[in-house]
C-alpha cells in the first residue's frame, strides 16, 4: 500500500504544479477574478491532500483500514473536490456552462475530504506505535 499511496501523490503533485502554473498563466485575462479565484481554491486543496497523501505512506505499515479509508476518501476529494472547482472556473472556456451536475459535485468532494481526516484520526488513535 505504500508503493501505491507515493505513486498516487505523486501525481497528484505533479498534476498540482502543472494546473497551479496553468492557472497563474495560461487562465490570466481568459476568466474572471473570481474564476480565477476558484482556480485557486482547488489548486490549494489539492496540494493540501496531495500533502497528506505523502503523511499516510508514513502508517502504511500499520495496514490499518483506516488508513485505506483515508487514502480513497483523500484521492476521491481531489477529483469530486478540487475537479469539480476546476470545471466550475473554466466552464465558459469549455463550453460546458450549461452542465449543472458539477456545482453539487464539489460538496460531496469536500465531505469525502472530512471523512478522509476523521478515517485518519482513528488510524492514529489504533496505532500504538
Amino acid at each position: 500500500m505504500n508503493k501505491q499511496i507515493i505513486l498516487t501523490a505523486s501525481f497528484f503533485g505533479l498534476l498540482a504544479v502543472i494546473l497551479g502554473a496553468f492557472g497563474a498563466h495560461g487562465l490570466e485575462g481568459k476568466i474572471s477574478e473570481k474564476q480565477l479565484e476558484t482556480w485557486g481554491t482547488a489548486n490549494q486543496y489539492h496540494f493540501y491532500h496531495t500533502l497528506a497523501l505523502l503523511f499516510l505512506s508514513t502508517f502504511s505499515r500499520a495496514k490499518s483500514q483506516s488508513i485505506k479509508v483515508s487514502y480513497i476518501m483523500f484521492t476521491l476529494g481531489i477529483f469530486l473536490f478540487s475537479g469539480s472547482l476546476y470545471l466550475l472556473s473554466t466552464r465558459n472556456l469549455l463550453g460546458i456552462e450549461n452542465i449543472s451536475v458539477i456545482g453539487p459535485i464539489t460538496p460531496l468532494g469536500g465531505v469525502c475530504f472530512m471523512v478522509g481526516w476523521i478515517a485518519l484520526f482513528v488510524a492514529a488513535m489504533k496505532n500504538r506505535a
